[in-house]
């Protein structure tokens, strides 16, 4: 699998090797881009960037779920809140960082703990031994 296919595509399966790689590099480059545009612009900018990076970070993990068995929903539950999330900063809805609204913190406190959850899973637990519905497995 190429690193097209790890960033941008849906189908098949990574190790935990790739998908740690993957994640920090992908996180580092994000993490990044937020310090420029918080600089320049703020919450909004910063918010509009972190809508470019959900879909590199949905297929990694889309793919590493696929590898512990797990149907692309899951993960496409978490970025579907994440978008969520990022459109309110986008539209002015979310409050400040000072005075985050109602809303935002419904939304984030249950995020918070889904992320941490899903990270474990993906990045600590093994994939599925041999091949599932998603493909053979990435180590064969």
């Amino acid at each position: 699998m190429t690193w097209h296919d790890v960033l941008f595509g849906f189908h098949g399966r990574i190790t935990r090797k790739v998908f740690w790689i993957a994640f920090v590099a992908v996180t580092a480059v994000e993490l990044t881009c937020h310090a420029i545009a918080g600089a320049i612009e703020g919450e909004r900018l910063t918010s509009i960037v972190s809508l470019a990076f959900s879909y590199p970070e949905f297929a990694i993990m889309a793919k590493r779920g696929h590898d512990r068995g797990m149907p692309t929903v899951v993960p496409g539950v978490f970025f579907g809140v994440s978008v969520l999330i990022d459109f309110l900063f986008v539209i002015g809805a979310a409050g400040t960082s000072d005075e985050p609204s109602a809303l935002l913190l419904m939304l984030t406190v249950p995020w918070l703990v889904f992320a941490l959850v899903l990270l474990i899973d993906l990045g600590f637990r093994p994939g599925t031994p041999g091949p599932n519905r998603w493909g053979p497995s990435p180590g064969e």
